[in-house]
This record gives C-alpha cells, structure tokens and sequence, in this order.
C-alpha cells in the first residue's frame, strides 16, 4: 500500500522531544460538528474489512472551542473502575514486558550505537503523552528524526487545524524531510516502537489499546471522542491493523473508538498477530 503524499499532515506523535517543556493547551479553531458517525461496524469486521480493501467513511466526531483550555473529564474517565481481570491482564503485560526486553536486549543496544553513529542526539527520546482518565505521562521510543527538527521545521508544529484540515489529517507521510537515515529504516520495521516496552512494565500503556494522543491535539475532543482516554493506550491497536499510517485523523479515531466500545480478550490476540504478519510485510509503515 502506498503511503501518503498529500493532503494535511502533523507527525508530535512521532517528534523526538528533548526537553521538559510546559504542556500546551493546544490547538484552537472553530470546526462545525457535522452528523456524529454511527458505528454499525464491528471490531471483528473492522479488522477483516482492511485485509479486503474495505474503506471505512467517517465524518466529524467533535469540534474545536477557543474558549476551552485544558483537558476536563467526566468523573467517569478520570477513575475508570478496574475490574479483578483487567489488573490480572495488566499484570502479565508486565511480566512479558518485562521478559520481552530482557530477551532483546542485545538488539535494543545495538540499535542504540547504530542512532548515536547515524547522527546528534540521543537514542532514546522522551516525549508526554496522554493516557488513561487523560493522565500525562513520558512515552519511550527510539529517536528517528533529527534532533534540531522542530527548530528546522517550526510550521509542522503549530496544532491549528480547520475542519476540513482535519479532514485530511495524516500522522505520518513519505519521504518526510525530518527523518534521518536510520530513522527511515526503524520506522519501516517498526522497531523505532521497542522502548515502548518501558512504559507497559510501568503500567502506563498495554500491549493492545489506542495508540496515545499529544497533549497538543487533546482540545479537538469533545463528546464521544473522549471515551478513547476511558482504556489505557496501547503499543498496538485496532488503527495499526486497518491501515496504520495510511489513515486519516478521523478514520483512525473511529478505530480507536470501535476498540473501546467492544474490547475483549480475544481480539487483543487478534490484533497482536496481525501486528506481527503485518511489521513484517511492512504495510503502512513509513
């Protein structure tokens, strides 16, 4: 599948953030909410619908307030019940997190001397995320773009989207001019995503979930939309199966959203396989 070279694009979630700097309050804009999407598709389905060339339309699921700043939550997100089975999972996520990095360890350091060889900066980069009840925490990945990329490319990081730019969203394109030469290559094999290990023995992230916002984008939920941050993110998800960075802003928010409303066991193992069939035939990696 080809990837993508039009249309509107933002990558913070894939900017190696070297500094603590404050939280923004993000984005601001005036998008008209248009008739909610309605999900009729099943997560199931949703998976198959992709290997098939299925296309999933979606229309706008919240709008952009200038008057609102910060994140506020229902009572209901910021201390979502934890079920007995939902911290047993949690717990042997840990404990294979924690086995996975032990037995990778020798490519984990090896990928950290090829980084520091390729070009300045450090290997692994911090950067905040939003997880669970819209709890910030520091997210691990290996640096795949320059360290002076935000400074080189200042307009990339504005967060000021119109609703139709929103509608043309995409996280990641080809050939993206921030990418260093071995962050090309982590990225199409996706092993830019092993220190995200880290943050599953923390606790913070499982193995299967939403993949975590920026604190950038956060004032563009509203309604619905915030039931995303109700689970905890994930180092895959229903979105990375079902195109991955071929999808819009939207369409991978449906994905999100479809996971939350009907998540079990069952499918988290389905959607671990098809991450490995597919980090292997490198489909929307890029």
């Amino acid at each position: 599948m080809s990837g993508n070279t039009s249309g509107s694009w933002h990558t913070d979630r894939t900017h190696d953030d070297f500094s603590a700097h404050p939280y923004s309050d993000g984005p601001s804009g005036n998008g008209a909410i248009s008739q909610p999407y309605q999900a009729s598709t099943t997560l199931a389905a949703a998976v198959g619908a992709h290997a098939s060339g299925g296309v999933v339309t979606v229309g706008h699921l919240w709008e952009a307030d200038e008057s609102e700043s910060g994140f506020p939550l229902p009572d209901s997100l910021l201390s979502p019940p934890r079920t007995f089975s939902e911290r047993l999972v949690q717990g042997l996520e840990m404990l294979l997190a924690a086995v996975a990095l032990l037995a990778t360890s020798p490519i984990y350091f090896a990928i950290w001397a090829i980084i520091r060889l390729d070009s300045p900066g450090p290997a692994v980069f911090r950067q905040k995320r939003v997880g669970i009840g819209g709890r910030p925490f520091r997210f691990y990945k290996f640096r795949t773009l320059y360290v002076d990329a935000r400074e080189r490319f200042p307009e990339l990081y504005a967060y000021r989207y119109s609703p139709q730019q929103l509608d043309n969203l995409y996280f990641k394109v080809e050939n993206d001019p921030r990418v260093t030469r071995v962050g090309k290559w982590l990225r199409k094999s996706t092993l830019d995503e092993l220190p995200n290990l880290f943050n599953v023995l923390k606790g913070e992230v499982a193995l299967v979930g939403p993949r975590p916002e920026i604190p950038e984008m956060l004032k563009y939920y509203k309604g619905e939309s915030r039931m995303k941050f109700s689970v905890r993110p994930g180092v895959t998800g229903l979105a990375q199966v079902c195109g991955r960075g071929n999808l819009k802003f939207f369409e991978t928010l449906h994905y999100d959203l479809e996971y939350v409303k009907t998540r079990n066991p069952w499918l988290d193992l389905k959607i671990i396989f098809k991450t490995v069939i597919l980090s292997i035939k490198r489909d929307g990696a890029f």
